[in-house]
């Protein structure tokens, strides 16, 4: 497991879901399994945990236990199937966001800038849209919308029409391809950056990354029984935003809505006073946990 992913804040997620020796649990980012695993240390003969995820590559970390159920689908029918293996209403939901470190060493998975490969960057391999056929069939005004909302990208219109242009020449297959074809648009010394910004912005698109967290947030509240724990690490702004809100006003955006009684009309309570961070050690020996944003909160 520790091959496939070093789980970030390991110990802040645990004291987070203040875990029930007898509780039912749900992990909807399993991944190499390493917060399952310290979940089970916790939970008594009794006690319960589901984990989900779509990537076929972490069905081969399963924990072998009867009390361990793994669920192969995307966390956005957490309800859905929380329901089907009657484990309604759970006392606590683990979600560490974004990609697992595995997905971004497998080369082939074409996650990463580092490595040449397949535009692929598909968490669930079986689906159809992969970052070749954004690349290669979105308009130029799809291709813009997402290099500047997902993406952040300042210079996200030139982005879309240089890559509109280039594959007029013949089809950007691969992550080469796409690197050779904006190379003049990078800016100097900021490359790592910028591509890291280019990837973001297709696989969330490829993904549907923030359709699926929100799908994902509303169902929690739903699924978790009163005083339960919804904990989520997030590692970019797009997603902490949308978690950070939907705690605070059980929306995405807007003001909070008010009952008859001029009473807060939402389903959680922020237990952690804003985000909480990795520690300088931490960082030293993960870098993935430097972008780490961790939120948690309580069904009131």
């Amino acid at each position: 497991m520790s091959n496939y992913h070093v789980p970030v804040m390991l110990q802040e997620c645990i004291e987070g879901l203040n875990i029930k020796a007898n509780g039912t649990y749900v992990d909807v980012t399993f991944g190499g399994g390493g917060h399952s695993r310290e979940i089970m240390k916790h939970l008594g003969e009794g006690g319960r945990l589901l984990a989900f995820d779509q990537d076929a590559d972490a069905q081969r970390n399963r924990i072998d236990d009867g009390r361990f159920e793994f669920i192969d689908q995307n966390f956005r029918f957490l309800k859905n199937f929380v329901r089907l293996h009657d484990a309604m209403p759970v006392d606590g939901i683990l979600a560490d966001l974004g990609v697992s470190s595995h997905q971004f060493d497998e080369a082939e998975r074409g996650f990463s800038i580092r490595f040449d490969a397949e535009l692929d960057m598909r968490m669930n391999q079986s689906s159809d849209l992969s970052a070749k056929e954004v690349v290669n069939t979105y308009s130029e005004a799809d291709l813009h919308r997402i290099f500047g909302v997902y993406g952040e990208i300042k210079n996200a219109k030139s982005l879309a029409k240089t890559i509109a242009t280039a594959r007029l020449n013949g089809p950007l297959n691969t992550i080469a391809d796409l690197k050779n074809a904006i190379s003049n648009l990078i800016p100097r010394g900021k490359e790592n950056k910028y591509l890291a910004q280019v990837f973001q912005a297709l696989r969330i698109e490829v993904n549907q990354e923030l359709e699926a967290l929100k799908d994902f947030l509303e169902q929690s509240a739903e699924v978790l029984t009163k005083g339960g724990r919804l904990v989520v690490m997030s590692y970019h702004s797009l997603e902490d935003r949308l978690v950070k809100n939907f705690i605070a006003k059980g929306k995405f955006s807007g003001e909070v809505e008010k009952d008859i009684y001029g009473n807060d009309n939402r389903p959680l309570e922020a237990v952690s006073r804003g985000a909480i961070t990795a520690t300088e050690e931490e960082i030293k020996q993960n870098n993935r946990a430097r972008s780490a944003k961790l939120r948690i909160a309580v069904k009131k």
